[in-house]
């Protein structure tokens, strides 16, 4: 698995915990059903705005980390 799917699992699995429906998501976010549809199915490609709002409206944060190689 990669990481957008990794990423799209535990979007669906908090969905789903939080009992919300695709829709109600897609609603409470702002974000399309159609582009929620593909970010939960790890074939989307979300902006970044659009992955906050959903990752937002689940309780998490969106941010990134520099990589020390």
């Amino acid at each position: 698995m990669n990481n957008a799917q990794n990423l799209a699992t535990a979007i669906q699995a908090r969905r789903r915990l939080l009992k919300i429906t695709q829709e109600g998501l897609a609603e409470v976010s702002g974000v399309s059903l159609r582009s929620l549809k593909q970010i939960e199915s790890g074939r989307g490609n979300p902006t970044w705005n659009q992955m906050n709002k959903v990752l937002a409206s689940l309780g998490w944060e969106l941010s990134l980390k520099e990589s020390v190689s």
